[in-house]
């Protein structure tokens, strides 16, 4: 019985995933890249349920006042929804300064202590709305102190631009802002995007090179420097949960222009590959 239940899980996800290539080519181009590198699917969510949290992987991220990322993170229960199969995270004014007086609220949700990706294939399908000020992210931190453990942001978006942005950080890139002879290799690259639409967002971790790819199509890679061990240069090859975030305003972004309907980022599914 449980091997019958298994062929049908594979048969319905066959069906949905040939539904999905007719009406997004860029379906099939990202599924044709994973047949030809042998990749396997190890695991999903495709958030087709009612309750975001009900699986225990996910978390909503707290509010903090020191990074720019987080100072308008919120608990509120508006800005976390599922609905057709989406996970979607909400920025929006807030409209009670009684209970929050940020002037904007967003929503965000990560794995922390409860799943972690090492050594494989993480993607993300998703649409990323925009507004001036709109910065949502879709990036991969360690349980190590900043920068010394890495970050590796897969995904950033900036008001309306029709790119999205890679970039790594670590004690290494971070000592190049200062000292020319660490800004290589390039720590960042941007890559174009459908920007009205869904993309598929992925980054390959291996031991010893981070790649990037939208759609199927390699747009970035970051790899290990020999010699460079002792100056953090290559500090990925560990686990690292992940953070799904709307965000508003900043120092990078700019000014949020102000709005009233919610920006929202669409999630599709998350999906973890490896061979």
């Amino acid at each position: 019985m449980k091997n019958i239940f298994i062929i049908l899980c594979v048969m319905s996800i066959s069906i949905a995933c040939s539904q999905q290539e007719k009406e997004d080519p860029s379906i099939k181009e990202n599924n044709d890249y994973l047949k030809k590198g042998g990749w396997k699917l190890v695991w999903e969510d495709d958030f087709n349920r009612d309750n975001i949290f009900a699986t225990g992987i996910w978390s909503k991220i707290w509010r903090c006042d020191k990074a720019d990322w987080c100072k308008t993170m919120s608990q509120d229960p508006s800005l976390f929804e599922i609905k057709n199969g989406n996970l979607i995270l909400l920025g929006k004014p807030s409209t009670d300064p009684a209970k929050d007086k940020s002037k904007y609220i967003t929503g965000g949700v990560s794995t922390k202590d409860k799943k972690y990706f090492e050594k494989g294939r993480l993607e993300i399908r998703c649409k990323l709305e925009a507004t001036q000020g709109a910065w949502p992210a879709i990036w991969m931190v360690p349980d190590a102190p900043w920068p010394t453990g890495g970050e590796i942001d897969i995904v950033e978006r900036l008001n309306y631009e029709p790119f999205v942005h890679h970039t790594v950080h670590s004690t290494y890139t971070q000592a190049g802002k200062k000292d020319p002879t660490k800004r290589t290799p390039k720590s960042t690259a941007t890559a174009p995007i459908n920007p009205d639409d869904y993309n598929i967002y992925a980054v390959e971790l291996d031991t010893d090179e981070l790649r990037f790819y939208v759609n199927g199509k390699q747009t970035f890679s970051y790899a290990r420097v020999p010699g460079k061990e002792n100056e953090g240069q290559f500090p990925f090859a560990r686990p690292y949960m992940l953070r799904i975030d709307m965000q508003l305003g900043g120092s990078w972004v700019g000014e949020v222009k102000p709005f009233t309907k919610p920006v929202r980022m669409y999630v599709d599914w998350v999906r973890f590959y490896q061979k």
